[in-house]
């Protein structure tokens, strides 16, 4: 069985007819004898808002140090308009960065934290007004430059930091999960607060998150990471719709992945044996008879019948769990052969279906990827 190296290009977004602002070329990071990056190359465009998302430990932050120059690659080289910036020391780089914690100076106000870089580079005392003055309106506090970090919310906190990165005009603004302090409902406010900022300024940002749904709301590009290098790079429509691997399927929405094999190769698709029953699939990938697949379908696009259904794609197993959660139904179905698959669908119309009752599902063959199967090793 051969399967072609992930792409880590993705498919092409308006932001990449942009010009390539940023190169990472074959890094590598080793701390004493743990790899933390494993050869990362990706081009970042002007303009854009990408983010690195995954799960702890899997290489985010490593690589936004090493864009930032706070950590240096043990292999590899860093390009920022074409030029080799892999040496240079933070302040000589056109980089900012922003925390979670805020890091802003609790005896300075918020004029004066602003205004810190730009003093630091020698700008005049108008220079510095008029620029606090614009960063405040951007971030939409206006009225508050002479109070204190102290008597902020942490929302406002996090503006404040944000506007501080900004004022000195970086060619990119990076983000290490500038949100993850927030409670939900102020992290959902001010994720379209600094999209809204982006599209305003036009400035790249390079985003790290592990919450898919701010990377999917977000994004101009998703990079997926995991155990030190890229799984799949795209815009979060492709990552979402045509994951490449199980684990992007399973780590981006909520998915059900059918283990089975390739029962027959066709020029218009895969034939795939589930437990005995086999199932029409579409597929790009290279595939034999034999080889072991995964079949994703998102748990939304899974239809549930109390009668049998007469499509192609469909399969037929016992309601385990049925669980109202507003305005929806989550069920969980028992196949003959021991797999779990859940359904997610409106309350509106559901059928009649009681927890031990043999249920009929389907789905349409295009809303199903096969992907490969890198749940148990890294790809």
């Amino acid at each position: 069985m051969w399967w072609p190296a992930p792409a880590v290009t993705g498919r092409k977004t308006p932001v990449a007819d942009h010009q390539v602002l940023l190169s990472l070329r074959d890094l590598y990071k080793v701390f004493d004898t743990q790899e933390a990056l494993s050869g990362v190359s990706l081009d970042v465009y002007e303009g854009e808002f990408l983010t690195l998302l995954g799960p702890s430990g899997c290489g985010k932050t490593t690589t936004l140090r090493i864009i930032a120059g706070l950590e240096m690659p043990s292999r590899g080289v860093v390009l920022l308009n074409g030029e080799d910036i892999t040496g240079l020391p933070p302040e000589k780089r056109q980089v900012n960065t922003v925390f979670q914690n805020y890091a802003l100076f609790p005896h300075m106000n918020v004029e004066k934290n602003i205004a810190y870089g730009l003093k630091m580079r020698g700008a005049s005392r108008q220079e510095m007004k008029e620029a606090v003055g614009k960063m405040l309106a951007l971030v939409q506090l206006e009225g508050y430059g002479k109070r204190q970090p102290g008597q902020l919310s942490g929302g406002q906190r996090q503006r404040v930091a944000i506007a501080r990165s900004l004022v000195l005009s970086p060619r990119i603004l990076l983000l290490d999960e500038p949100l993850g302090a927030l409670d939900l409902q102020l992290r959902r406010q001010m994720q379209q607060e600094l999209k809204r900022m982006q599209r305003s300024l036009g400035i790249t940002f390079i985003y790290i998150t592990h919450d898919q749904e701010e990377a999917l709301g977000m994004s101009d590009r998703i990079a997926l990471m995991r155990d030190g290098r890229f799984v799949q790079v795209g815009s979060p429509e492709a990552l979402y719709e045509r994951p490449e691997t199980a684990f992007a399927a399973s780590f981006i929405g909520e998915t059900n992945l059918l283990r089975g094999r390739a029962a027959a190769v066709k020029d218009d698709g895969v034939l795939m044996d589930v437990g005995g029953i086999t199932l029409p699939a579409d597929s790009s990938l290279w595939i034999s008879p034999g080889d072991p697949l995964c079949l994703s379908i998102r748990a939304e696009r899974l239809y549930m019948s109390a009668a049998p259904v007469k499509e192609p794609c469909r399969l037929s197993g016992t309601l385990a769990e049925s669980r109202y959660a507003g305005g929806e139904r989550i069920c969980v179905v028992h196949l003959p052969d021991g797999q779990a698959v859940k359904s997610r669908r409106p309350t509106e119309g559901e059928p009649p279906c009681v927890v031990g009752d043999k249920v009929y599902l389907w789905w349409h063959q295009a809303s199903a990827v096969i992907v490969r199967d890198d749940l148990e090793v890294a790809p």
